[in-house]
């Protein structure tokens, strides 16, 4: 499937690249169907909006940055999205001018289940987590959790 973006003008995407968000992104209702497109070294991802070049995530696995991240998923988003193993979890990066105070929205994960290409933003309660946690926070000897 080709795809146009705003950053890399048209692209081909291959269908199970494609994720379908029921409600949409909050903020973003009216867009529900989004490109998972990884970056050369894959350590980062766009959700790219399949219908409107200029709207964008950047991506990142929020284990990599925070190891001891967990969060139970609620069992009615379970059914919602259909897992039954498999599930990827990303969360939402904003990068800012000075790299040391980009942030990766914890609060809000995206799940992802890769089998039936289904995603949707959980919004967690009653966690420690919230949505600008520091990428460059961490020191050797840290939690993780950015004094959470």
């Amino acid at each position: 499937m080709i795809i146009d973006t705003l950053s890399w003008g048209e692209m081909e995407v291959d269908k199970e690249h494609v994720f379908h968000f029921s409600k949409g992104i909050p903020g973003f209702e009216e867009e529900t169907d989004f490109a998972l497109i990884s970056t050369p070294d894959q350590s980062f991802w766009y959700l790219q909006s399949t219908k409107d070049k200029a709207l964008s995530f950047l991506l990142s696995d929020p284990f990599v940055f925070y190891p001891s991240y967990e969060f139970d998923l609620p069992d009615a988003e379970a059914k919602e999205l259909k897992i039954d193993n498999q599930l990827i979890v990303r969360c939402v990066i904003t990068l800012k001018n000075k790299v040391e105070e980009s942030t990766i929205n914890l609060l809000a994960p995206l799940v992802l289940n890769p089998e039936e290409r289904v995603g949707k933003q959980i919004v967690l309660h009653n966690t420690p987590y919230h949505t600008k946690h520091s990428l460059l926070a961490l020191s050797p000897g840290s939690n993780g959790k950015d004094g959470v």
